[in-house]
C-alpha cells in the first residue's frame, strides 16, 4: 500500500510501524491500557457461563433456573447490551470514552456481585438487563479511544492486534472463574465475585492511565463544542450503504461466536455425558485460543494483502466458517474431545477473524470522522441484536440444529459482502 509525499511520488507504507516516533510513548500506553480494560470486561460478563455448569447442578436452584431460564436470561442480558450499543457509542462521541468506560465498568462490577449473592429468578432479570448495558459501554467508546491515536493506514494491522482483547478476554475468564469457582471455592457463586475483583483492577488502571486523544488535555481546558445528538448520529449511519451493510452482516455473524461463549460449557457436558464441570469448562478454551490469533492475521491480510480492503478477507472467513460450522454438527455427535475441541478451535478462528474486521476496522474506517463512536456502536448494536439469538437458542434448539442456523447466518452475510469486493474506506 503507498501514499502520498508530493506531485508524482509516493512512499512505500508496507514497512511503516504501527506506532510513530514523535508519540511512540503515549500510543503505546493507550494502546494496553484499552486493551487490558476490554479484556477485562469478559471476566464479568463470561462469569454467568462458567456458574451456568454449576447452577444447573444445584438442586437448591435448578428448578427455578432451568436450561430455558438460563437461555432467557442471557436473552435478556443481550437485548440490554445492543440497546446499549446504539446508545454508548454517541455518548463517547459527545462526552469522551473515558467517563462512558468508567461508568460501565463500575455498573458491570455491582451487577456481576449480586448475581453472585441471589438465586432469585426475580433478582436475576434486573441484574442481567443491567449487566448488559454496563458490557455495552466498552467497545465503541474503546475503538474510538484507540484509533484517534493512529492514523487510518495502519489501522486494519493495528486493530487486528488490539482486537485480541475479546479473544483473550473470552478465552481467560471463563476458565478463570470456573477454576476459581470449581475448584477452589466449590461454589458457582465464586465464578461472579472472582469476575469482579478483576474488573475492579482494570476500573483502577482505566482511571489512572486513559486518556481520551492526544489533546485530550487541551480540550479540557477548552470548552466542548456542541455535538449532533444521537438522531444524527443514525442518519449518519443510514446515509452510508457501507456502514449499514456491515451492520447487517454483523447480525448474522455475532450469534454463532456468542451461543459459543455463553453455552460452550453446556455444549460440551451435552455431547460427552459424564464430563466433569472443570473439562467442560475448559475445553471451550480451543475456541478462545484461536480467536487471539484470527485478528491479527485478518488484520495482517486486510492491510497488507489486500491494500487496505477490509471485505475480501472477512468473506474468506466466513465461507471457512460455514463450511466448519455445518460439518460440527456431526462432530459433536462423537462425543470426542479431541474432535470437538479442534472444532471450536477451527470455529474460533474463522468466526473472529470476520467478527474484528466487521466490528472495528471496517466500522472504524467507514464511519465518519464525526461519528466514530457512534458508527461503530451502530454496527455493534445490529450484532448485539443478533447475538440475542446466540444467547436464546442453545436453551431451545438442539446441538445439531443450532449449528446448522448458524452456518445459514454466516453464509448470508458472506453473500450480503461480497458485492462490495474492492470498496477501500475513503480515509485509507
Amino acid at each position: 500500500m503507498t501514499r502520498s509525499t508530493g506531485p508524482g511520488r509516493t512512499a512505500d507504507t508496507s514497512k511503516e510501524s504501527l506506532f510513530s516516533k514523535d508519540n511512540k510513548g503515549t500510543q503505546v500506553r493507550i494502546f494496553l491500557i484499552t486493551w487490558i480494560a476490554y479484556a477485562a470486561y469478559y471476566f464479568t460478563r463470561q462469569a454467568f457461563s462458567a456458574a451456568k455448569v454449576g447452577i444447573l447442578a444445584d438442586p437448591s436452584v435448578n428448578k427455578t433456573l432451568d436450561q430455558h431460564m438460563l437461555g432467557n436470561l442471557d436473552a435478556l442480558y443481550l437485548f440490554g447490551y445492543a440497546a446499549g450499543q446504539f446508545t454508548w457509542g454517541h455518548f463517547a462521541d459527545r462526552y469522551g470514552p473515558r467517563v462512558v468506560v468508567l461508568g460501565g465498568m463500575t455498573l458491570s462490577v455491582v451487577a456481576t456481585a449480586f448475581l453472585g449473592l441471589t438465586t432469585a429468578v426475580f433478582f436475576f432479570i434486573p441484574l442481567m438487563l443491567v449487566q448488559g448495558l454496563a458490557q455495552a459501554t466498552g467497545w465503541a467508546p474503546l475503538c474510538k479511544n484507540v484509533s484517534a491515536f493512529f492514523p487510518a493506514r495502519v489501522r486494519g494491522r493495528l486493530l487486528g492486534v488490539w482486537s485480541t482483547n475479546y479473544a483473550f478476554g473470552g478465552l481467560a475468564a471463563a476458565p478463570f472463574a470456573g477454576w476459581i469457582a470449581y475448584s477452589i471455592a466449590h461454589s458457582w457463586r465464586a465464578a461472579f465475585f472472582a469476575g469482579a475483583a478483576v474488573l475492579v483492577l482494570a476500573t483502577v488502571l482505566v482511571f489512572l492511565f486513559q486518556r481520551d486523544s492526544p489533546a485530550d488535555a487541551e480540550r479540557e481546558r477548552a470548552p466542548r463544542p456542541e455535538r449532533a445528538g444521537i438522531a444524527a448520529m443514525f442518519r449518519a449511519a443510514f446515509a452510508d450503504r457501507m456502514v449499514l451493510t456491515i451492520g447487517f452482516c454483523y447480525f448474522f455473524v455475532k450469534p454463532a461466536r456468542y451461543a459459543i461463549l455463553l453455552w460452550g460449557p453446556v455444549l460440551v457436558a451435552e455431547s460427552v455425558p459424564g464430563v466433569s464441570a472443570v473439562t467442560a469448562v475448559f475445553v471451550p478454551v480451543a475456541f478462545g485460543i484461536a480467536g487471539v490469533l484470527a485478528p491479527i492475521l485478518i488484520g495482517y491480510a486486510s492491510d497488507k494483502l489486500f491494500g487496505a480492503r477490509r471485505v475480501p478477507p472477512c468473506v474468506l472467513a466466513l465461507g471457512g466458517l460455514v463450511v466448519i460450522l455445518t460439518l460440527t454438527s456431526g462432530i459433536t455427535a462423537t462425543g470426542s474431545i479431541p474432535l470437538i475441541t479442534g472444532a471450536l478451535a477451527l470455529i474460533g478462528l474463522t468466526a473472529y477473524g470476520a467478527d474484528a474486521m466487521l466490528s472495528s476496522v471496517a466500522a472504524v474506517d467507514f464511519g465518519t470522522s464525526e461519528h466514530a463512536a457512534g458508527a461503530t456502536g451502530f454496527v455493534n448494536g445490529c450484532g448485539s441484536v443478533g447475538a440475542i439469538l446466540g444467547g436464546l437458542l442453545p436453551g431451545y434448539l438442539s446441538t445439531n440444529g443450532l449449528f446448522y442456523v448458524f452456518a445459514a447466518a454466516a453464509l448470508l452475510a458472506a453473500l450480503l459482502l461480497c458485492p462490495q469486493w474492492n470498496r477501500r474506506p475513503a480515509a485509507a
